[in-house]
C-alpha cells in the first residue's frame, strides 16, 4: 500500500481508519470521507453479529457520569485533543453504525491508544501502575 496521500499525493502520515488509505491532513481527510470509503474486513475478523443501538451497550467496567468530569481536568487528555487527526478519528467513532469495529482499527493508530490511555488515567488514576 502506497503511503502517499490518495487526494493531493503528498507524503499520507495518517491512515483512515475505516479502509487504512494514507491521507496527509485534516483537510483531505475531509475530501476523502465526502468520497466515501469502505470499511476492509480482514480475514480473521469473526462473522459479524446484528449491530446494538449504542444505548444498549453496557458494560459492567461503565464508567460513572461522575468520574467521566474528570476528563475535563486532565491537561494530559486536553493536549492530546489538539491534534486533528485524533479529533476525526474520534468524530468517525462517534458517528459509526459499528462503533467498537472502528475502535478496534483505531486501536492500531499510535495517537489513539496514547488518549485511550490518558482517558482511563484520568478517570480511574488508582489502577494506574507506575512501568518505570
Amino acid at each position: 500500500m502506497s503511503k502517499s496521500c490518495i487526494i493531493c499525493s503528498k507524503t499520507g502520515s495518517y491512515k483512515c481508519p475505516m479502509c487504512y488509505i494514507y491521507y496527509c491532513s485534516s483537510k483531505c481527510c475531509k475530501k476523502h470521507r465526502e468520497t466515501g470509503c469502505e470499511v476492509i474486513l480482514q480475514k480473521e475478523d469473526p462473522p459479524q453479529e446484528p449491530e446494538k443501538p449504542k444505548e444498549a451497550l453496557k458494560s459492567p467496567e461503565e464508567i460513572s457520569a461522575g468520574r467521566l468530569q474528570l476528563l475535563k481536568n486532565s491537561d494530559e487528555v486536553k493536549n492530546l485533543l489538539t491534534n486533528p487527526h485524533l479529533r476525526d478519528l474520534l468524530v468517525t467513532i462517534d458517528k459509526a453504525e459499528n462503533a467498537e469495529q472502528i475502535i478496534q482499527k483505531a486501536m492500531l493508530e499510535p495517537i489513539f491508544v496514547e488518549f485511550a490511555d490518558a482517558c482511563i488515567k484520568a478517570v480511574e488514576p488508582e489502577h494506574v501502575q507506575d512501568h518505570t
